[in-house]
């Protein structure tokens, strides 16, 4: 059986880790601040925090990303030292 053309697996945006952070950041904010379930009371000030700290987070990490591939795109001759 020959091989037939090999392709390369599809790339992963970088964004994807920035939207994860957003949505679990979303989540937390709606268990911590919007939610009245008397189950989610409990943990309201842990969500309250980890809303704050991955929305933050996930706005920095876009901001990183947004920079590094404007980076990549205006400094794509770069030449690599030989050993």
């Amino acid at each position: 059986m020959s091989d037939p053309e090999k392709t390369s697996p599809p790339q992963i945006s970088p964004y994807v880790f920035p939207v994860l952070l957003a949505g679990f950041g979303l989540w937390c904010f709606y268990d911590g601040w919007v939610s009245s379930d008397q189950e989610m009371l409990k943990h309201q000030l842990f969500n309250r925090i980890a809303s704050g700290v991955l929305l933050a987070w996930s706005i920095l990490d876009f901001i990183r990303t947004r920079r590094m591939e404007k980076a990549e795109q205006t400094d794509t001759t770069v030449e690599e030292p030989n050993p």
